[in-house]
């Protein structure tokens, strides 16, 4: 039971990394190709354009793996940290 516990919660995770990831590039398309200005431009760094839009894009993209890497790294490794925690406490239903 542990183990099918332990491997149904990756799989959520290795999920939730991959919808993060998602919604950073959905993220990224939507505020560089559909509104009227996107990040770039309103950081005056120059670019405007297609060029801008795609900036906007790729950094935005960047930004959803670094969030999908934090958030599901710590979830990962919380739980590894009580799975560790839980295999060297002492067996409760021992009488010695």
């Amino acid at each position: 039971m542990k183990f099918f516990i332990i491997n149904s919660f990756r799989l959520m995770v290795y999920i939730a990394y991959i919808v993060i990831i998602g919604l950073g590039v959905a993220m990224g398309y939507y505020n560089g190709y559909v509104l009227e200005q996107s990040s770039v431009e309103l950081l005056n760094v120059g670019l405007q354009g297609p060029t801008a839009a795609f900036l906007t894009l790729v950094g935005l993209s960047f930004l959803g793996w670094v969030a999908a890497s934090l958030v599901c790294g710590l979830i990962v490794t919380f739980l590894d940290i009580r799975d560790d925690i839980n295999d060297r406490l002492p067996d409760a239903r021992r009488d010695d």
